[in-house]
């Protein structure tokens, strides 16, 4: 899958080698749809000029492990400049997996998608019950 839109994962120290590891194991991307960069030994103006070469032409996603932080940082300077490019903080596996499947859609749609799915794969539960249950056996 070489069309569609590119996307590059922006994170602290080695998280998105780990999370394009996963994506190109888990769905069989290739090297072409993900791709990803540390912040690791740059600072803003080196890790926002290594996101502009790498974005190169077309369209492209940038996703970031966190808002804040370098990466957002960086990741927004670059978005402000380019045009069709998109932005997701917050990266987690679902959305990337969910973004390799699905990236010729329109930047504005894949995005919107992406948002939602990366929303959906977040759940929590706590049961105080399950937690002990080692100790609720019955007297």
């Amino acid at each position: 899958m070489s069309e569609g839109v590119r996307g590059l994962i922006i994170t602290h120290a080695e998280l998105g080698e780990a999370m394009v590891a996963a994506v190109r194991k888990i769905a069989g991307a290739d090297e072409d749809a993900l791709r990803a960069i540390s912040n690791e030994e740059r600072g803003p103006d080196d890790l926002f000029a290594e996101i502009q070469e790498r974005a190169g032409e077309g369209p492209v996603l940038l996703f970031t492990d966190m808002p804040a932080g370098s990466c957002g940082f960086a990741a927004r300077r670059v978005q402000a400049g380019r045009p069709q490019t998109g932005l997701v903080c917050g990266a987690n596996l679902p959305l990337l997996l969910d973004f390799v499947f699905h990236r010729t859609l329109a930047l504005p749609d894949l995005v919107s998608r992406l948002v939602a799915t990366g929303r959906e794969g977040i759940i929590g539960t706590c049961t105080e019950e399950t937690a002990n249950a080692d100790n609720t056996a019955p007297d």
